[in-house]
């Protein structure tokens, strides 16, 4: 029996490039990007300002066109199609709700502007209502409800044409801390439940790593890696994505020896620590490698330890202790970080000389 073929992605960009003006005022905001976007997965773009990853999605929204390559959607060339043209909704930081309306007009509007009829579009609009469990406020106006409640109508608006890919410009940004948490775990939900593809641009770390079924981090026009979160944040394959998400110690080392991705190193203790190898990167030599704080650990045992180094600073944060130190030799700065609990006692003091164990598979080595 012969395999079916594969359903396309959702979304597609293939080589895209955007440029903005011309000559000495030449900007490109897109370099020859390429991005595969599964159907119903909940994908992240996350990078800095001015990294692109609004820019990309405004062309798939369709409000901004490539200077060159290709946006498809389902396998179909969209590129310039109008933004009115495509089964593709956008929920922006500004919400962009009529004041006047209540919460089930403002949610019934883009229906009723495609010509669905009142039975239908109130059926639809019960249905999302439910969904973002806001039944009790239909008859209120926008005006009336709070900045999370008015999320909740954007996002419901935004599905209630139950839209094939639904655009997320960092729409949480407006919200406080402890909302914003709230509405991760929500915005996971709605997207769970209805089965729609999500494509969410932020520059927040925690909220690409709480929600994202996989993320691209992007820099200066580039995708730089694209993993589930725990690929990127375990296995960083630049060093601008490990010092972007999380915190980070970076260390030089010498491969001694390669097989099958892996790599045996020495450090500048001399000791010896298996790694992981980024795809592309270095397989003789010095190399950077990445260890994360919480992967680390601190023993008195220093002559059997990794590496040794001076304690300069400890600073409790309730959940976890974090411990400064500087290495030994080169005097480089390192973190570790230990996580608390009620019989945890505070013993190493700052000028304290410590060993630092090596958690298994927490070393990574970086492409660059």
């Amino acid at each position: 029996m012969s395999e079916g073929k594969a359903s396309p992605s959702a979304v597609e960009a293939e080589t895209v490039t955007k440029i903005f003006g011309s000559g000495e005022t030449q900007v490109t905001a897109l370099n020859e990007v390429s991005v595969a976007i599964r159907q119903n997965e909940f994908f992240t773009l996350l990078g800095p300002s001015g990294c692109g990853k609004t820019t990309l999605l405004r062309l798939i929204a369709g409000f901004d066109h490539p200077t060159g390559g290709t946006i498809l959607l389902e396998g179909q060339d969209i590129s310039y199609l109008p933004p009115y043209k495509r089964p593709v909704n956008t929920v922006f930081q500004n919400y962009a709700l009529f004041p006047h309306m209540t919460v089930g007009e403002n949610i019934g509007f883009g229906l009723e502007m495609l010509g669905q009829g009142k039975a239908e579009r109130d059926r639809a609009v019960g249905e999302m209502l439910q969904l973002v469990r806001m039944d009790e406020l239909k008859d209120r106006k926008t005006d009336q409800i709070s900045g999370g409640q008015q999320q909740r109508v954007a996002l419901a608006r935004a599905l209630a044409p139950h839209p094939k890919v639904l655009l997320l410009d960092e729409p949480l940004s407006a919200l406080d801390l402890k909302l914003r948490k709230e509405m991760q775990i929500e915005l996971k939900r709605l997207q769970h439940e209805t089965g729609i593809t999500f494509i969410f641009v932020t520059h927040d770390q925690e909220e690409a790593l709480t929600m994202s079924d996989r993320i691209a981090v992007m820099n200066a026009g580039r995708i730089l890696q694209i993993g589930s979160p725990r690929e990127i944040y375990d296995h960083p394959a630049e060093r601008f994505v490990a010092n972007f998400i999380g915190e980070t110690n970076f260390l030089e080392a010498e491969v001694v020896s390669t097989k099958n991705g892996s790599a045996r190193l020495r450090l500048p203790s001399g000791k010896m620590v298996a790694a992981a190898l980024a795809e592309g990167a270095r397989t003789e030599g010095k190399v950077s490698i990445v260890v994360r704080p919480e992967h680390a650990g601190l023993t008195s045992a220093k002559a059997k330890a990794a590496l040794t180094g001076r304690l300069e600073n400890v600073v409790y944060f309730g959940t976890d202790t974090h411990y400064h130190l500087r290495l030994e030799g080169g005097g480089e700065p390192f973190i570790v970080r230990q996580q608390n609990s009620r019989d945890t006692e505070e013993k190493l003091e700052p000028g304290s000389e410590v060993g630092i164990e090596i958690g298994k598979n927490a070393v990574q080595v970086l492409r660059d």
